[in-house]
């Protein structure tokens, strides 16, 4: 089965409330006074880290993209559960894993820890706590407001190329991605619809759309990447972990940000780039439903 498939069958099952009908990319659960808001996260050796890599930026990254997770719904992180594949570079991902842990205050609550005979695979829960209910979701979009990202797009896929390369130029943006947590504490309370940009801008914002039953209609020369000359490889090469969210029309954002788009009515597509219409995700950003995928996110 392919990754779409396989998220439609799960749909198919019981599913918990807190689910959300699988269209976040966290768990939203209300438990005694608490609103608690759990996601996971795996990695895999050839899929989303290369085999030479630094295995202290592998445990970076690990955590931050879950962390990024929570803050697509507005969630202040406290712990995490790690799913640890023992072999070269441990004490590297150790070193990572603190580096990580403390840069954003964040403990582990545990996990579980094996033996591997072939590819790494490398798994992470991370629980937070909601700092403003309703919790933001993809699903809230409404006509007529505007369409937000933070921070370049670009930026990973150029840190990624660095690595590969071996150029002098920073590969942090792929390695040490930062989640953007306090900038999502700081929207919960405005934005109409939130999540985080993972899989490329463009894939992304189709998802926002179908969440909403909307569409969506964006700039592309508004959008802000780290190459103008490579636009769409900007919008669709992923690993970003940038805010894509939604505001009402009037609203300034209380975090840096640039408008880059409207939620208009429904149309016959989800999404239209600079007037186009975009009736499927094919080629709009990274799925596992390729054959053979770069390291990404």
């Amino acid at each position: 089965m392919n990754e779409t498939d396989f998220i439609a069958a799960l749909r198919r099952l019981p599913l918990h409330a807190g689910a959300r009908g699988l269209e976040d990319d966290a768990a939203v659960l209300e438990i005694g006074g608490e609103t608690l808001v759990l996601t996971h996260d795996t990695m895999v050796e050839g899929v989303h880290f290369l085999s030479t890599q630094d295995m202290a930026d592998v445990a970076w990254k690990l955590v931050a993209t879950n962390l990024s997770d929570l803050a697509a719904m507005g969630a202040s992180p406290v712990g995490v559960l790690l799913s640890h594949t023992l072999g070269d570079g441990d004490e590297a991902f150790l070193a990572g894993l603190d580096d990580v842990l403390t840069h954003y205050g964040v403990g582990i609550l545990g996990g579980d820890t094996v033996r591997g005979n072939g590819m790494r695979t490398l798994g992470l829960t991370a629980i937070g706590r909601a700092t403003h209910t309703p919790v933001p979701s993809r699903a809230g979009a409404q006509v007529g407001h505007g369409l937000y990202v933070t921070g370049t797009l670009g930026e990973a896929m150029l840190g990624f190329e660095a690595m590969r390369d071996g150029t002098e130029a920073d590969p942090a943006a792929y390695t040490r991605p930062l989640a953007r947590v306090a900038e999502g504490e700081a929207l919960a309370p405005h934005v109409s619809a939130m999540m985080d940009v993972s899989d490329g801008l463009l894939l992304d914002a189709f998802r926002l759309a179908e969440a909403s039953a909307l569409s969506i209609a964006i700039d592309m020369s508004a959008c802000p990447v780290a190459e103008p000359e490579r636009m769409m490889e900007c919008l669709t090469w992923g690993d970003d972990y940038e805010l894509l969210f939604t505001l009402p029309e009037g609203t300034k954002p209380p975090v840096q940000a640039t408008r880059i788009g409207t939620v208009e009515p429904r149309g016959f597509a989800p999404l239209f780039v600079d007037g186009e219409p975009v009736t499927n995700r094919e080629g709009l950003g990274y799925t596992h439903e390729q054959a053979a995928p770069p390291p990404s996110g």
